[in-house]
């Protein structure tokens, strides 16, 4: 009696699963690596805060909720950029109970640096196994805000 070799193939939801799990740990090492090449000098929670501040000044409550860290570790890392003069920190004059935080030109040079740096070695590595580094790059940027609005539309 033959017996079928569907029991041992995966189903549609594993591979799928398999899929994520490999996606999320090339990320993650993408992520390492191209922050170890940005040469920050700062901790991956200082660029956190520095990059959301990128856009204007943020409340520490807002600055919490977009990193992801505590209240109290947020006002601990913009203590420790505001000492080297990448962000400031200001009351609100209208409520002086809030605090916000702004981004210095010295803040925005840091970063501009640090990606430019996280770009080469991306362009770098791709033009090393890479035909079309634009449309890999391209591609890539795309699958990932596909999957991000795709997550973005879901129920909580």
């Amino acid at each position: 009696m033959h017996q079928s070799s569907s029991l041992a193939d995966p189903t549609d939801e594993q591979r799928i699963e398999s899929a994520a799990r490999g996606l999320l740990r090339g990320i993650g090492r993408l992520s390492q690596t191209l922050f170890r090449t940005g040469d920050f000098g700062l901790s991956r929670s200082q660029v956190a805060v520095l990059d959301a501040l990128e856009d204007g000044h943020r409340r520490v409550t807002a600055l919490a909720a977009y990193t992801g860290m505590s209240q109290p570790r947020v006002t601990v890392v913009l203590q420790s950029v505001e000492e080297r003069g990448l962000a400031t920190r200001a009351r609100r004059a209208a409520d002086r109970r809030v605090v916000e935080a702004s981004l210095t030109p010295a803040g925005r040079d840091l970063l501009d640096r640090g990606r430019r740096r996280m770009a080469a070695a991306l362009l770098r590595g791709l033009d090393a196994g890479v035909d079309d580094s634009e449309r890999a790059v391209g591609a890539a940027r795309n699958a990932l805000t596909t999957l991000l609005d795709a997550m973005d539309s879901e129920p909580s």
